[in-house]
C-alpha cells in the first residue's frame, strides 16, 4: 500500500490564529493548540502543522521548507515572496493605509499630505520605501517594531500600517490619507509542493474543504411548501445554485402539493420570503449550511 504523503503546514500565531483554526474545524479538521510550544495537533494524518509568525510563514514557504500555510497578502507583497496563492479566505480583512496627524493632512481636495520632506514610520520597509521613492519628496524612513500609531507626531510625521476600523487610527488622532493595498489570510503553497504531483493533489484537496465552509457562511437553505398551481412560480423566484430539489407532498387523500428546497445566499433573504410568500409559499423553514461543494 503506497504511504500518503504528509503536506507540512504552517499555521500562523496572532491575531489569523483564531479564525483560520475556526475555519479548518468547519470543514472537519480539528487542530488541537499546544499550552506551550509551536506543534499543534491536526486530525487528519497528512497535514504536519507548526505554529509561525506570519512573516516566518511567507519565508518558510518561499523557502520550500513549508508546504502550504497561512498567510496574509500584505506579507507577502513585503518580502517579495514567490508564492502560489490557492486561496483567499477573505479572513481578518485589513487595508495597509498612509496616516498622518490631522494637523498636517491638507484636506482639499482629497486629503494629502504636504509636498516637503516627511518622517515615515512602519513595519513595511519595503512598502514604505517604494511608496516614499514614488512621493518624491525626500522623506526619511525609519522602522517600527509595533504600537506604529503612537509616533506621530513627536517621533513620525506619518505612519504606513495596517487597520481594519480605523478606530485605532482616529484614537490617536490620525487621518488615513492613501490606502496602499487591501489584505486578507490567503492560503498558499510553495512552489515546490505544487510542482509535485501528489502533494498538489492534497493542497487542492485542502483548498476545496476549506472553500466549502466559506461557501456554506454565505448561504443557507430554505425550505418551503407549494401547491401545483404555484409550483413554476415559486421556483423561478428561488436563485439557487443550480435548480431547487422538489419533491411530491402526499396528504390524506393523495397528492397535496410539492416540498421545494434550495441552498441561497443569506443576503438575498429579506427580499426573498416575502416574495416566495407572495407567490403562494407556505411553510418556510431556513437552515443553516456547515459545507457547500459544487
Amino acid at each position: 500500500m503506497a504511504r500518503t504523503p504528509v503536506l507540512n503546514l504552517a499555521l500562523p500565531k496572532g491575531r489569523m490564529q483564531a479564525g483560520v483554526v475556526d475555519l479548518m474545524a468547519g470543514a472537519g479538521i480539528d487542530v488541537t493548540l499546544p499550552d506551550r510550544g509551536y506543534r499543534p495537533v491536526v486530525s487528519v494524518p497528512w497535514l504536519d502543522a507548526k505554529l509561525l509568525k506570519p512573516q516566518s510563514i511567507v519565508e518558510m514557504l518561499d523557502a520550500g521548507r513549508r508546504d502550504i500555510g497561512f498567510v496574509g497578502a500584505d506579507w507577502v507583497a513585503e518580502l517579495g515572496a514567490d508564492l502560489v496563492e490557492v486561496l483567499d479566505t477573505g479572513l481578518d480583512s485589513v487595508r495597509l493605509i498612509v496616516a498622518a496627524p490631522r494637523s498636517i493632512v491638507q484636506a482639499a481636495p482629497v486629503p494629502a499630505l504636504p509636498r516637503r520632506a516627511l518622517v515615515v514610520a512602519s513595519e513595511y520597509p519595503t512598502l514604505a520605501r517604494s511608496w516614499i521613492e514614488q512621493r518624491g519628496c525626500g522623506d526619511r524612513f525609519v522602522r517600527s517594531y509595533g504600537s506604529t500609531e503612537v509616533l506621530p507626531p513627536d517621533d513620525a510625521d506619518c505612519i504606513i500600517d495596517v487597520t481594519s476600523t480605523g478606530s485605532t487610527l482616529r484614537a490617536n488622532g490620525l487621518e488615513i490619507v492613501e490606502t496602499l493595498m487591501t489584505s486578507s489570510t490567503r492560503l498558499c503553497a510553495s512552489r515546490q509542493a505544487m510542482e509535485d504531483p501528489e502533494r498538489r493533489s492534497l493542497v487542492e484537496d485542502l483548498a476545496l474543504l476549506l472553500r466549502s465552509v466559506l461557501s456554506a457562511r454565505n448561504r443557507v437553505m430554505i425550505e418551503l411548501n407549494v401547491s401545483e398551481d404555484a409550483l413554476n412560480s415559486v421556483a423561478a423566484a428561488l436563485p439557487c445554485m443550480r435548480e431547487p430539489t422538489v419533491s411530491r407532498l402526499l396528504g390524506p387523500n393523495g397528492p397535496a402539493g410539492y416540498a421545494v428546497k434550495a441552498a441561497v445566499a443569506r443576503d438575498s433573504l429579506p427580499q426573498l420570503i416575502p416574495m416566495l410568500k407572495a407567490r403562494g409559499g407556505t411553510d418556510l423553514v431556513i437552515s443553516p449550511l456547515s459545507q457547500v461543494v459544487p
